[in-house]
């Protein structure tokens, strides 16, 4: 791997860490914002917890627009660009409906930086190193959660009662950072062979990636695929049935495994086992920190044991760890014991859905839909993590939620959730290692070779 595909993969990818930073920034400012606008658990739900993630939905669901039209590279940009206005705005809201505004438009950010980076990464890279350079993106995800537990911990008793205020608007400094570093790197070479029809360009942005030879190559397996007759077709047309299964499932698994309940709510839930606010806080950057060491064990595996295999080890580590922290709730268990499953659940997830999702997603559909495939895959996995963090109050809350008394069933269902997902990895679930996105279109479109 040459050290320009690296840098170049690696910016891209920055828009990841804005991602983690922005989601689970709001951890903190969860409970100082229930108690100053004295908020009920729907409305808290609905308005200040999960705004974000509507926005994130429609970010990703339209996110493959701007990507076929303007390019992957400027839609990076104008996403740096939503962040750094969300930052602001949500640091500066004088009432709940401002706030829920501008965690609407980082939500945007977050959604459409879903859709763009993972595409763009994935059709610059070659087959042998598509799935560590895709995965950068969840590594700077999952480094972007972990600064934002430290910094939501180190910012506590800054500002008094507005400690939330400088949580979230601090974001803008490395959103105007990204935004700079984007400008920078190159367009892909797939857009502008397939969308804009310009060969000359995509051999040029080749060109600065490989050696002429392995260019020119690239450019004539690019160029293969396009189907003869130059015809747009529709995803929804009934040839991606497969892929688009393949999208839907890992994503709804993903979400329902309860790692976005677990990331947004991990300070109230940590209170409710028995932490002080303090320490549940700093508890807080443990997960993040198991987050990030097992998100670089997963970046190292992903090439050599494969996608599916990933899966596998983390659908058994999450079916374990979650029945575990299932049963610490409903036993009354030591706090310490309940938080060594967290961080069990943390790893598993990390090695096994962080690692591959976004990789997986970006390599099943064929060049010709693959925004808009992405799109879908994303915009499910948004769905649910929306509906998912809009309906935990109702279930958490200590005073009015259905489980107000122990929240212990929450784990047993997401547990059970994750037996499902073994099955479709076992069932399902094709392995997409070491094959050009070329091959993998045929593979699972039936896409003939154009002659």
């Amino acid at each position: 791997m040459n050290s320009k595909l690296f840098r170049i993969s690696l910016t891209a990818a920055l828009s990841g860490f804005l991602f983690g930073f922005d989601t689970v920034v709001i951890s903190g400012a969860n409970l100082p914002i229930k108690e100053l606008w004295d908020t009920s658990p729907w409305f808290h739900g609905t308005f200040i917890m999960s705004m974000a993630l509507w926005g994130t939905v429609v970010g990703s669901l339209f996110g493959g627009i701007p990507c076929d039209r303007f390019g992957r590279k400027k839609t990076l940009f104008w996403i740096g660009i939503l962040y750094a206005v969300s930052a602001i705005g949500s640091g500066i809201a004088t009432d709940p409906y401002m706030f829920s505004f501008f965690r609407f438009i980082g939500g945007l950010g977050v959604g459409a930086s879903s859709v763009a980076a993972p595409i763009y990464i994935s059709e610059i890279s070659s087959p042998e190193n598509r799935g560590k350079l895709g995965a950068l993106y969840q590594f700077n995800l999952v480094l972007g959660i972990l600064i934002a537990f430290i910094s939501n911990y180190l910012l506590q008793g800054v500002g008094g009662d507005s400690d939330w205020r400088w949580m979230l608007g601090v974001e803008a400094i490395p959103a105007l950072l990204y935004t700079i570093m984007v400008v920078s790197i190159p367009n892909s070479p797939r857009w502008l062979a397939i969308t804009k029809g310009d060969d000359a360009g995509a051999l040029k942005t080749l060109k600065l990636l490989y050696n002429e030879e392995q260019a020119q190559s690239k450019l004539l397996e690019i160029k293969e695929n396009i189907s003869v007759t130059a015809v747009k077709e529709k995803l929804f047309s009934g040839k991606y049935n497969k892929p688009l299964l393949l999208a839907f499932l890992i994503a709804f698994f993903n979400q329902l495994s309860g790692i976005n309940f677990i990331l947004y709510y991990a300070p109230e839930i940590l209170e409710r086992a028995g932490l002080a606010a303090q320490e549940s806080l700093f508890s807080s950057i443990a997960i993040g920190i198991v987050n990030l060491i097992f998100t670089f064990v997963g970046v190292w595996l992903i090439d050599k044991l494969g996608r599916r295999q990933l899966i596998k080890i983390g659908s058994y580590g999450y079916i374990i760890s979650l029945s575990m922290v299932g049963w610490c709730f409903y036993s009354g268990a030591n706090s310490t014991l309940l938080l060594t499953f967290v961080l069990i659940f943390i790893a598993s997830h990390a090695v096994g859905q962080g690692a591959v999702i976004w990789v997986f997603i970006s390599e099943i559909f064929p060049n010709k839909v693959r925004a808009y495939g992405q799109s879908w895959g994303t915009g499910t996995h948004w769905v649910f993590a929306a509906l998912i963090t809009l309906i935990t109050p109702i279930f958490l809350d200590a005073d009015n939620g259905i489980f107000k008394d122990n929240p212990w069933p929450i784990f047993i269902f997401f547990a059970l959730m994750m037996v499902l997902q073994l099955l479709f990895v076992i069932f399902m679930m094709p392995e997409t290692k070491g094959v050009s996105l070329e091959e993998l279109s045929k593979k699972l479109s039936g896409e003939k070779k154009a002659s």
